[in-house]
C-alpha cells in the first residue's frame, strides 16, 4: 500500500490531482484507513492507464466511463472497444496534424538554410516546385494556396 504522497512522487503529479481523480470516481475500490487514502497495486495500475489515456487526449469523463464499464465486466467489451476506437481516431487526426506541422517546419528550415547559404531569400523563393527537394514539392503546392510570410 502506498500513501497519496508516495504515489504523487512516483508519477510526478500533484497530490491535488490524485484527490481530484478519486473524487471523479477513477479509483472506485480505493481503500481508506482512518479516512486516509491507501493506493494498492490496483490503483497504481489504474493510474498508469489513466495517464496513458490522458496523453492520448481522452477526457476524464470518458476515462471514468471506461473504468465503470470495465467494472461491469464482459458484457461491456463492445462498448469499451468502441470507446477506444473513437479515441484512436481522434489521436490519429491529431498525429496527422502534428506531422503536417513538422513538415512545414522542416520546409522552413530548409528554406532558410538555403537562403542563408545564398545570402538572400530570393534564391529559395524563386525556385520552381520541380527544383525543390522532393519531400517539399507537395507541401510547397499546398502552402502556395495560402499566404505565408517569409
Amino acid at each position: 500500500m502506498y500513501s497519496i504522497g508516495q504515489v504523487a512522487e512516483m508519477f510526478g503529479l500533484p497530490i491535488s490531482t490524485l484527490r481530484y481523480y478519486d473524487k471523479q470516481g477513477l479509483f472506485p475500490n480505493m481503500e481508506r484507513v482512518s479516512g486516509i487514502r491507501k493506493f494498492s497495486e490496483t490503483e497504481i495500475e489504474a493510474l498508469r492507464v489513466i495517464e496513458c489515456l490522458k496523453k492520448a487526449g481522452m477526457s476524464l469523463k470518458d476515462i471514468r466511463e471506461y473504468i465503470h464499464l470495465a467494472m461491469e465486466g464482459d458484457s461491456t467489451i463492445e462498448e469499451r472497444l468502441q470507446l477506444f476506437y473513437r479515441q484512436r481516431k481522434i489521436l490519429q487526426a491529431q498525429m496527422e496534424e502534428l506531422q503536417h506541422t513538422m513538415d512545414v517546419l522542416d520546409f522552413k528550415c530548409w528554406y532558410y538554410e538555403t537562403a542563408r547559404d545564398a545570402g538572400t531569400v530570393q534564391v529559395p523563393q524563386s525556385m520552381s516546385v520541380e527544383e525543390l527537394p522532393p519531400q517539399f514539392r507537395n507541401l510547397k503546392r499546398d502552402l502556395a494556396k495560402v499566404p505565408i510570410v517569409d
